[in-house]
């Protein structure tokens, strides 16, 4: 088994690299160590493919081998034995006898181990020699301890000895532990194999299945199909059973004594993996845990103080596989045995059923009682078995969907929708007592059960809301709703709620009023605050889509001070996430990011994986409205990060969009594009991933001046007199379309800026207003009255501790209105202000921008021009360079702010300033 290609392994080459190179000055080895399938071969490939004019002896341990003494010794000396004669009488036939297999007294190991030592410096006197041993420690004991002992000694000696090993390495050589690959290396090692790269959610699914072990990373590309690469199928869970992993940990299981392998099949089972349970069921088969050693040296097993680990899943599973089911059973029973303890109530259980010949009414009541005890993935599968061992098909219904919905809850995706698919399609009748798990939409159920088959739609919408396609989440959910209203209004409320989100992400919010219409037949007065909160939630966002502020204003504030009411098994991250939104929707930015940080850390606390992603891009979108920009890009890339690890492509896509935005905000261009390339082509028109895509383009573009190019892509986002599009993404974008559209799309940006007044005069934000004031001014004449006084309003009502980079942006705007106004000295204190701005929060391309502004003004700030570059005042530098970058001068004028006439005087004096008779000749002249 051998990785070709070296991904990830950049120390350890620079460490071979060295050793070679240094064999001028005196020899040196390294010890490489790590797990199967970490690139150990593939390291010592490049060794030998540097090795240069060294002279190179090459062997590997064989554990065949390894009860027979300096076996290992003999391959790797054999192209030189011709040399030993040469070596003085007693140290050659000492050599001889010990490679002829009479072995060696201990009183004669030194002696031996400085024969070998003589050898090699005599096979290097004509050049220098590269000795390697791969697998130094599956081969005998004593050709490993000799070769130690010779690499400690080869500082005068220009000879390079690297050896490899699983288990850890000998004492007093340098080493390396070959640690997994990150996601950036996975990713790349994936591109090395596949004929197209695989989509993103596809890459971070393979990375965290072969848990970063490169030959495991092989495996699965070896197994991936087009449409698994492409994200439309889902990808393996697990390395494949015949893969190159795989073989190379049953070679070495094969390899074992008996009683290694029982008891190694008993740790393999125990996946609590505590060493004092595995001495006792050790124990109880007449063994010892001593037995493991071999295994440890196999590097199939570590022992450690307080747990007993395999260094990846396919060693456990390689493990399972190979005892025969009798001995599987047994090794169950007998784990079962010792589990006595009722903090191992859940083990002992799982035992149990795991060594059952067929269905155990009782057991599986014990499992679902104990799965309440347990956290989220345990109980998921205490939940699975308790379904297959029951006899009631419909209770086995019940214990399903309830395991799907732990294991969405810790992020296990597939596992969920495998378990569903499970629960047979139509009405299943309830076993008559409810559900056993907790209720995602955030209490306690009502007291009739509903239909199961409504709990499973419930749960596939939210899946594949998060994870799949937004029409089938839609159906599901809808389906769900009216399943659940007559038995669980709680739960069909929630339905409606999931179900207007699938809306708002596709961009149909003129679908949104059937669900409020929906919801008020659901609510009733007197509701508790966790039923009220979803009803109201819904006839706020409803009203505030259609453009009725009067009531979505007082509605979406309600929703609030709910939250703040919720507590016990009332509160879910959920319900806070929805407080969040609205708090959005009223621009109280503090309470929403006070209320998604709530949700955050309250899904933590319940391991509810699952929802993260939504609370920590609520978060992000709080902290963007309040300034926190790099704080609101941490968030999204941690909610990307744990979005992609739970398989929720759609909430990834959100999170990258979002990514991109910050990044082009911020005029870095670099990163917004490689958000964008992460992104692709695969959000669907008018989803929000694509609006958010196409704003972080947009602001781009408004950065590089291509004004009209930045008000069509904004213009595009929605179709605000219909509801379809995102309007809530437009309005979010309001001020950068303005500032695009201001003489190209004017209509467009008077239009569009109708509809943001309109909702910043319903809230107290000043944040909100200011930007308002700011778009009325770019738009007011210039050099107007109205113009200074609009600026000069948004300045005042910019809050000073949040908003300082919007804040500034005004002031270089406002400083580029005076100076255009031909009024120089007013502006240099604005463009001063946004200058340093700029420069503190380290957004370079602004702060350019407002140099260029401050020089255009008539003040020096920076680095000086060149020469010729100094004959020019600032606003002609910067026609001239556009001019060289190839602008014409109609696109100069346009991204200037100026006439076609005024940029040709000014380039005539440009041209005559230079000494220049050509746009060629400018280009040159530049730096």
């Amino acid at each position: 088994m051998q990785i070709t290609v070296l991904r990830g392994r950049d120390e350890e080459r620079r460490a071979i690299r060295r050793l070679l190179g240094g064999l001028t000055d005196g020899g040196a080895a390294v010890v490489l160590h790590g797990e199967p399938g970490s690139g150990r071969s593939a390291l010592v490939g490049y060794a030998h493919r540097h090795a240069g004019e060294c002279a190179v002896l090459a062997s590997t341990g064989l554990a065949e081998e390894a009860s027979l003494p300096y076996a290992g010794l003999q391959r790797l000396l054999d192209p030189v034995l011709d040399r030993v004669g040469a070596l003085p009488p007693g140290e050659s036939r000492l050599l001889r006898r010990t490679l002829a297999g009479a072995g060696c007294p201990p009183e004669r190991r030194l002696a031996l181990g400085l024969t070998v030592l003589r050898l090699l410096t005599d096979v290097a006197r004509s050049r220098p020699l590269l000795c390697t041993v791969d697998d130094v420690d599956l081969g005998d004991r004593p050709t490993a301890e000799l070769l130690a002992f010779v690499a400690r000694r080869l500082r005068r000696v220009p000879v390079a000895v690297v050896l490899t090993a699983t288990s850890a390495p000998p004492g007093g050589l340098p080493s390396y532990r070959l640690r997994p690959l990150d996601e950036s290396d996975s990713a790349a090692l994936l591109a090395d194999r596949l004929p197209e790269p695989p989509a993103g959610p596809v890459t971070a699914a393979l990375v965290a299945a072969s848990g970063g072990n490169p030959q495991a990373l092989v495996d699965l590309a070896g197994t991936l199909t087009a449409a698994q690469c492409r994200g439309d199928e889902p990808p393996p869970a697990v390395p494949p059973a015949d893969g190159a992993l795989a073989r190379s940990y049953r070679a070495r299981l094969e390899r074992l004594p008996p009683d290694t392998r029982r008891v190694l099949l008993l740790a393999a089972l125990d996946d609590d993996g505590a060493p004092q349970t595995l001495v006792r069921a050790a124990r109880a088969g007449g063994a010892s845990i001593a037995a493991l050693t071999p295994a440890e040296r196999a590097g199939l097993v570590r022992v450690e103080a307080h747990r007993v680990t395999f260094p990846h899943p396919v060693a456990r599973s390689a493990v399972a596989a190979a005892a025969p089911i009798a001995e599987r059973r047994a090794a169950h029973l007998r784990l079962a045995g010792v589990l006595d303890d009722p903090a191992h109530r859940l083990g002992r259980a799982l035992h149990l059923a795991a060594a059952a010949a067929g269905p155990d009414p009782a057991l599986a009541l014990e499992l679902e009682a104990v799965a309440v005890t347990v956290d989220g993935a345990r109980a998921s599968v205490a939940l699975e078995r308790a379904a297959e061992l029951g006899d009631d098909p419909a209770r086995a219904a019940v214990r399903r969907v309830e395991a799907a919905r732990y294991a969405w809850a810790a992020g296990q995706t597939r596992r969920a929708q495998l378990l569903l698919s499970r629960v047979p399609a139509g009405p299943v009748a309830p076993p008559g007592t409810g559900r056993v798990g907790p209720d995602r939409g955030g209490a306690v159920p009502d007291p009739v059960a509903p239909p199961i088959g409504a709990r499973a739609d419930l749960l596939r919408g939210e899946v594949e809301l998060r994870c799949g396609r937004t029409p089938a989440a839609l159906r599901a959910l809808l389906t769900a709703a009216d399943g659940l209203a007559a038995a669980d209004r709680r739960a069909a409320l929630a339905a409606l709620a999931r179900a207007g989100e699938a809306l708002c992400f596709a961009g149909q919010q003129y679908r949104y009023v059937d669900l409020a219409r929906r919801a008020r037949m659901l609510s009733r007065p007197g509701d508790p605050p966790d039923v009220a909160l979803t009803g109201t939630y819904l006839a706020g966002v409803s009203a505030m889509l259609r453009g009725d502020l009067e009531q979505a204003g007082p509605a979406l504030r309600r929703v609030v001070v709910l939250a703040g009411q919720l507590t016990g098994a009332a509160l879910s991250p959920a319900l806070l996430c929805w407080a969040a939104s609205a708090s959005l929707l009223v621009a109280v930015d503090g309470a929403a990011h006070r209320l998604a940080e709530r949700a955050v850390d309250l899904a933590r606390a319940r391991d509810e994986l699952s929802a993260l992603p939504r609370a920590l891009e609520l978060r992000a979108i709080a902290e963007y409205w309040l300034g926190r920009h790099a704080a609101a890009a941490e968030s999204s890339r941690e909610g990307l990060r744990i979005a992609r690890a739970t398989g929720q492509v759609n909430v990834a896509a959100a999170h990258l969009g979002m990514l991109a935005v910050l990044a082009a905000v911020r005029a870095d261009r670099d990163a917004c594009l490689r958000r964008l390339g992460e992104i692709g082509d695969g959000p669907a028109p008018y989803s929000r991933p694509w609006a958010l895509a196409q704003w972080a383009v947009a602001v781009l573009d408004l950065t590089d001046g291509r004004h009209a190019a930045a008000a069509a892509r904004l213009a595009a986002l929605a179709r605000p007199g219909t509801g379809r599009g995102q309007v809530l993404v437009q309005v979010m974008a309001t001020p950068h379309l303005v500032e695009a559209a201001q003489l190209s799309h004017r209509p467009v940006a008077v239009a569009a800026l109708a509809l943001f007044d309109k909702w910043a005069s319903s809230t107290a934000s000043p944040s909100r207003r200011a930007l308002s004031a700011r778009c009325h001014a770019l738009l007011a004449p210039r050099g107007s009255v109205e113009a200074e006084e609009r600026f000069r309003t948004a300045l005042r009502l910019h809050p000073v501790d949040t908003g300082v980079f919007e804040r500034a942006r005004t002031a270089l705007l406002f400083g580029r209105e005076l100076r255009r106004a031909r009024r120089p000295r007013d502006a240099r204190t604005h463009l001063h202000d946004a200058w340093e701005t700029f420069t503190l929060l380290a957004a370079e391309a602004w702060a350019d921008q407002a140099t260029a502004e401050l020089r255009a003004a008539g003040e020096s700030v920076g680095a000086p021009d060149p020469a010729a570059v100094r004959l020019l005042t600032g606003q002609q530098l910067r026609i001239a360079q556009l001019v060289a970058e190839g602008a014409t001068n109609r696109e100069v004028a346009a991204r200037m702010f100026l006439s076609t006439r005024t940029v040709d005087h000014h380039l005539r004096n440009i041209f005559h300033r230079l000494g220049v008779r050509s746009r060629t000749e400018l280009a040159r002249a530049l730096p």
